[in-house]
This record gives structure tokens, C-alpha cells and sequence, in this order.
């Protein structure tokens, strides 16, 4: 009896199968390479053979209980061995050279940015340590057994004697009694304890994710980067605070303070965790979303690439290094309490909109002998009306540059996105602005000049969103490019293809 036409459509799929590969992966490693005579069936060969898609008549069985090997099932247990056996070998001569993603998964792009957000917090925590004067409350460094505060008399009769001893107390301090004592001491001490808090919960689930292959190789050297920069973070704390309780590293005539240089270290090394943890995190989100759709990403990312906007590419990144020395230059005028010497804007001594020469380069703050050659950098430094203006010229000039930022941006033709990132940080900026001469006229008051270093942070973090926006990683245009490609390559080949690379994973 001939083989009827289902059955031969039936076997001439099946020897597709073989062709397509199509073989599950956890069986490959079981399957056993069957020898080449079991491999060669008269039924088989003649579909292998070009041009031949009819049954021959040797391969025609007068019984359908003589034909085993022609059923379907019998057909695609013929195939799933023949697919075993070249996958095996295939996989056999292939060898991997990484064993991480190549994207990263978006759970740790959330988990950067509420890293991030803490971070934030701790800043402006930080900020009020500062202003309340609570921050050389404690003058020990434990890292583990400090983490518990005192839960007795006797703990908090041990931590004032040991404050009793501090320069602050003796100089600034000395009237004040236990109850006093233990509210610049939770200040402090809740400072402490949240900065614990981020390095573990940045720690531990940077070890997670790299464990588990959550993200790309070059994104889990960034989060090892990330949490050795923490650690150094807090080296950076208690160095700056034992500044405070040396009596020699103080001038003569000066009240205890920590020293402006480490001051400025430690907030600098704090805005730039920040900044990684947001700038990784707002790059994985991204990454996402242009491979979501990578053939309309491409034109976007032509745009972006386009030298018309090369220049603003590059005033975004000049933007970004002055605002960030903006920000440093105001840790130099809290360290010195610059912010009260002169409490007028824009005069700085009416009617004078610079103090006098011989203010601003005193021979006082140079330390060695005439002609005084660290007069001028000592005095841009050390002297209060010298950082001042400092301060005062850095933020207009950064002023001055975001509005002729926004200027040049109305010329080009800049992807939305772009558009409200410009808008954002005029925002800030005109708001900074307000704050900070605000915070001058009313003598720094502790709300204004806490709101006033958010700002600066707040701004740090817009002029950076901006940059994310007009600056894509080469790695990142490549990944979007082979996916715009891949898509290309099935969408010509049709949806038969489409099903082989589903069942291949190619």
C-alpha cells in the first residue's frame, strides 16, 4: 500500500527538524552520538537528496505495520538524534569567553537609584551635622561596636567624659551639660549609622548580582569601583573629623572646625558615588529601552551622533565639571565659615563688588618667609573673603553658562528628552541661585544652608541626567546596532526563520 500524502508531508517535516537543529539543551549532554550506519535509512536519504521530494519506490511498504520507522513519531525520534549529534560536536568546538550578560537586568538599575537616593539623604544629613555643630560629638572611630549607641547612664556618662576632652568641649563647649550633649550626639551618631547602612546595602547586593550574572561584565567592575569608593568614603569621615580634635592643626586664634581640605574631600567623594550609582543606573533603563526597539533606536542614536550636536555634547560635559567644582568650592566656604564674613550680594562691602587687595591676599595665611610664595593659593584656600568669592564667581559663571546653554539649545534640533533635561536645569539653577543669596542675607541660617547644599546636588543630578541624554556608550550603539541587525535579517527571511531562530536561540 503506497504511503499516503499526510504521512509523506508528515516525514518531510520531521527531515526538516533534522536540518533546523531543533533539540532541547538539557538533553544534549544525554544523548549519545549514534553511529553512522544507524544514521543512513533508505527513507531519509531520499528526502536528504536535492530535487527529490517523492517516496521512492523501495522506500514503499505494502503494511502500515511495516513502516516503524516512516510514522511521525518514529521520524522525529530519528531527528531529535541526528540533531543531538551535530549540536554535540558544534557545542563541543565552541567555547565560551564570558559567562556574564550582556546587559545588565533592570532590578539593579532600581537598586543603583535607590542606592543613589540614599546617598542623597546622607548628604543633606551630613549638611546638618555640619550646621548643628554635632559632628565632633563622637571622638572615637568603631566601626562595628559604634554602631550601637549608649543604653545606659553609665555608656552616656562614658561618651561626655571622653567629649569633655575634645578641644570643642574645652574651648566652645564647656557648659554644657549631659542633655545637651545627647542631642548633637544622635546627630552625629545617626550620621554614622547611615552611612553603615549604604555600604551594606550597596555591599551585598553587589556580590548577589555579580554572582548570580544579573549584570554585564563592565557593569560589575563599575560596582565593585562603586563600593570601594564607600569604603574610602568613610576612611574620608573619621580622617576629617579627627581634624577637629588635634589642638595643632588649628590657627592661632581659631575655634575647633575640621579642616576645609578634608571637608571638601569627603563631600566630593560623596557627590561622586552619587553620581556613578545615578549615571549606571539611568544608563541600564536606558539600554533597555533602545533595545526594546532597535531599529527606531538607531535613527534616534544617528541623530544623537550627528556632529551638529558634537558641541553641545561637549558644553554638557564642561557644564558638569564646573558645576561639580561649583559644589566643592562651597564645602571650602562651610569648612572656613565663609558665608558670614560678607553677607551682601553682589557687593561684598558696599559699595565695593570686590574686597580690598590687601584683604584678599593677606601675608597672615602664607606660611613661609618673603617674597611668600604660597601667598596667593594659601589665601584662594584659607582666607574666608578670598573663598567667598570664589564661591561667588564660580556660581555665576555657572549660571551664566546654563542660561547660554539653554540659548544655544533653542538653535538645534534637540530630541525631546533633550529639550525638558535643558528646561530642568534652568530650573535648578535660577532656584540655587535664589537660595544661595538668600542664605547670605539672612546670615546662614541651618534650613536655608541645608536647602541650599541639596541644591547643589540637586543640580549636580540634572546637569547630569542632561548628559545621559546626549551621550550613549559605544558599547551600548553596538549592542542596538547587532539587535537592529538580527531583526533585519528575520524580518527578510520570514516567519519561518523567525521560528528557527526561536528554536536554535540564534
Amino acid at each position: 500500500m503506497a504511503l499516503s500524502p499526510i504521512r509523506a508531508r508528515l516525514a518531510l517535516r520531521a527531515n526538516r527538524l533534522v536540518d533546523n537543529g531543533f533539540i532541547c539543551r538539557r538533553c544534549l549532554h544525554q544523548q549519545t552520538v549514534p553511529s553512522p550506519a544507524a544514521r543512513q535509512t533508505p527513507y531519509l536519504d531520499a528526502f536528504r537528496k536535492p530535487g527529490h521530494y517523492r517516496i521512492p519506490p523501495s522506500a514503499r511498504y505494502t503494511s502500515s505495520s511495516a513502516l516503524p520507522s516512516a510514522s511521525p513519531l518514529g521520524a522525529l525520534s530519528s531527528s531529535f538524534g541526528d540533531a543531538s549529534s551535530a549540536l554535540a560536536s558544534r557545542a563541543a568546538n565552541t567555547t565560551r569567553t564570558s559567562s556574564f550578560p550582556t546587559t545588565s537586568s533592570k532590578s539593579a538599575a532600581y537598586w543603583l537609584l535607590a542606592s543613589a537616593a540614599s546617598v542623597f539623604g546622607i548628604v543633606v544629613l551630613g549638611g546638618l551635622t555640619r550646621l548643628t555643630e554635632s559632628g565632633l560629638s563622637i571622638v572615637e572611630w568603631r566601626p562595628v561596636t559604634g554602631s550601637f549607641p549608649p543604653l545606659n547612664d553609665e555608656d552616656w556618662e562614658r561618651e561626655f567624659s571622653l567629649y569633655k576632652l575634645s578641644p570643642e568641649f574645652k574651648m566652645l563647649n564647656s557648659r554644657m551639660g549631659l542633655e545637651e550633649y545627647k542631642q548633637i550626639y544622635w546627630m552625629e551618631w545617626g550620621h554614622r549609622l547611615w552611612g553603615r547602612v549604604v555600604g551594606i546595602t550597596f555591599l551585598l547586593p553587589t556580590a548577589y548580582f555579580i554572582a548570580r550574572r544579573k549584570v554585564s561584565a563592565p557593569m560589575a567592575a563599575r560596582l565593585v569601583g562603586i563600593c570601594g569608593l564607600i569604603g574610602f568614603q568613610g576612611f574620608l569621615g573619621w580622617w576629617m573629623v579627627k581634624s577637629g580634635l588635634k589642638d595643632d592643626l588649628f590657627a592661632p586664634g581659631s575655634h575647633p572646625r575640621v579642616s576645609q581640605y578634608r571637608l571638601a574631600a569627603h563631600l566630593g567623594t560623596a557627590f561622586a558615588a552619587y553620581l556613578a550609582m545615578l549615571w549606571n543606573g539611568l544608563a541600564i533603563l536606558r539600554q533597555h529601552r533602545l533595545l526594546a526597539n532597535p531599529t527606531a533606536s538607531l535613527a534616534q542614536l544617528s541623530h544623537l551622533s550627528s556632529p551638529a550636536l558634537k558641541s553641545f555634547r561637549i558644553a554638557t560635559a564642561v557644564l558638569f565639571g564646573l558645576t561639580y567644582c561649583t559644589a566643592i568650592s562651597g564645602a571650602l566656604v562651610a569648612g572656613l565659615d565663609a558665608g558670614l564674613v560678607y553677607n551682601d550680594f553682589p557687593w561684598m562691602g558696599q559699595p565695593r563688588f570686590i574686597p580690598p587687595k590687601s584683604e584678599l591676599l593677606s601675608t597672615w595665611y602664607s606660611h613661609t618667609p618673603s617674597p611668600h610664595p604660597d601667598l596667593i593659593w594659601r589665601n584662594m584656600l584659607e582666607n574666608p573673603a578670598f573663598v567667598q568669592l570664589d564661591h561667588r564667581i564660580l556660581a555665576t559663571t555657572t549660571f551664566i553658562s546654563i542660561m547660554g546653554l539653554w540659548a544655544y539649545s533653542r538653535r538645534l534640533t534637540l530630541p525631546r528628552p533633550v529639550q525638558k533635561g535643558v528646561a530642568g536645569v534652568v530650573g535648578y539653577v535660577s532656584l540655587q541661585v535664589i537660595m544661595g543669596i538668600t542664605t547670605l542675607w539672612y546670615l546662614v541660617p541651618t534650613p536655608l544652608a541645608a536647602a541650599h547644599q541639596a541644591g547643589a546636588l540637586a543640580l549636580l543630578s540634572g546637569v547630569l541626567v542632561l548628559g545621559s541624554r546626549v551621550r550613549v556608550s559605544k558599547r551600548t550603539i553596538r549592542l542596538v546596532q547587532d539587535a537592529a541587525s538580527k531583526a533585519g535579517q528575520v524580518g527578510k527571511r520570514g516567519p519561518e526563520a523567525m521560528m528557527k531562530a526561536r528554536m536554535t536561540g540564534v
